[in-house]
């Protein structure tokens, strides 16, 4: 398992980062993801050959939730 960290851009409140949150611990080849508002970080793990993949559901998950938001990997 790796650990990746991303920027988390247009999160409006700490809810919003808990609802999301909740729903990315949800996917089955993500591991401890974690959104923090206070850093605007989201903090994954997962194996190096599910990543692509891993960010692509991540993606989606954000678009269908918080269609403002946008990521960045740091």
């Amino acid at each position: 398992m790796n650990k990746y960290k991303f920027k988390i851009k247009g999160l409006d409140c700490a809810n919003c980062a808990n609802e999301l949150e909740r729903v990315l611990q949800k996917i089955d080849i993500i591991q401890n993801a974690s959104i923090s508002f206070m850093t605007q970080k989201l903090v994954f793990e997962c194996n190096e050959n599910d990543k692509i993949q891993a960010l692509e559901k991540i993606k989606k998950v954000i678009k269908k939730t918080e269609p403002d938001v946008t990521i960045e990997e740091v």
